[in-house]
């Protein structure tokens, strides 16, 4: 249950998904800077794990 809210809150799909009610915009663009972090971390973590592999 855990890991499938955070592979929703991932998903690209859902990062223009319009919400039904009123948005806040500035909450908008913190969770879109969350998941830019998120994408980062993991994309670095890729690459240290393959150098590592290949010494």
């Amino acid at each position: 249950m855990f890991l499938k809210k955070i592979l929703y809150y991932l998903d690209i799909r859902t990062l223009f998904r319009k919400d039904g009610k009123k948005s806040n915009i500035n909450l908008k663009f913190m969770n879109g800077m969350n998941r830019i972090s998120i994408f980062m971390f993991l994309f670095a973590l890729v690459v240290m794990i393959i150098r590592y592999m290949r010494r």
